[in-house]
């Protein structure tokens, strides 16, 4: 047996965890604005619980264990690309790649910065510009500028390490949305739709000593391979096409955020 494989010494056994709901994606504003955003019905969360101790250097055995375990293969949901439908896996993974994701923002003030540059205006609203298309996207507001357009003269804004923070990730997400799109005029929902889902899927503690808050969870975004290619989360890939695991190394659970780019649920 491969190291990693159930089964074997050193191998993590994982269990569904379906009593875990995640409410920052139920509550009937959020609903009411994944909607709007096309993404309603297409993106969720799953918890797992695993047994052993984890450590970050493990996330490719972790990750290959995990998609080989009976108990996320019934359990793991995925939207299939010919039906359309919620579905589980049903194929053998051959390969995973496993990209570590910082996630160390404790605050929203990390975003402060977009009214500090007027990106956004005191008031709240995202300021317009002229339309610009950044395939797939319509660029339409200096949000979107600042989110897609590496040649625009606000991109710095953020460093290329903050853009790679989990946080980011998921804010820019939302903005982006899925193929139905209909964009905010206000920067609030962004923020705080964003907010919820962060501290629902990531684990913090006080630091015994110091008293500080630490951020306590690893993130990875994953991808699996079967015989034929990308299986999972789609094999047809996009940038709003994503799989992050938070994994909590203390309780032991790995949160899924899974989201799959489409046509939302519209009524």
């Amino acid at each position: 047996m491969a190291a990693g494989e159930p089964g074997c010494p050193g191998g993590f056994y994982f269990r569904f965890l379906p009593q875990r709901t995640f409410s920052s994606l139920s509550t009937r504003e959020i609903t009411s604005r994944l909607r709007q955003w096309s993404m309603l019905g297409r993106i969720q969360a799953q918890a797992f619980s695993f047994d052993q101790t984890f450590q970050p250097y493990q996330k490719d055995d972790f990750v290959m264990a995990f998609f080989k375990d009976p108990n996320v293969i019934s359990n793991l949901q995925l939207l299939s690309d010919s039906s359309g439908q919620w579905t589980t896996l049903g194929t053998e993974v051959k390969k995973i790649e496993a990209i570590s994701v910082p996630c160390t923002q404790l605050s929203m003030s990390f975003f402060q910065r977009l009214y500090d540059e007027n990106i956004v205006r005191e008031s709240g609203h995202i300021v317009k510009c002229l339309d610009y298309y950044c395939d797939p996207f319509l660029i339409s507001d200096e949000l979107r500028k600042v989110l897609l357009m590496e040649d625009s003269e606000k991109y710095e804004v953020f460093s290329p390490l903050e853009r790679e923070e989990f946080l980011f990730c998921v804010f820019k997400h939302l903005c982006l949305g899925g193929s139905l799109c209909q964009y905010e005029d206000m920067l609030k929902p962004y923020l705080e739709t964003a907010k919820l889902i962060y501290k629902d899927l990531v684990s913090v503690r006080k630091h015994p000593r110091t008293k500080e808050i630490q951020i306590t969870s690893s993130v990875f975004r994953v991808k699996a391979y079967d015989s034929a290619g990308v299986c999972y989360p789609s094999a047809k890939e996009h940038v709003q096409t994503f799989s992050y695991f938070i994994v909590d190394p203390i309780k032991r659970h790995v949160n899924v955020l899974y989201h799959c780019y489409g046509v939302g649920e519209m009524d």
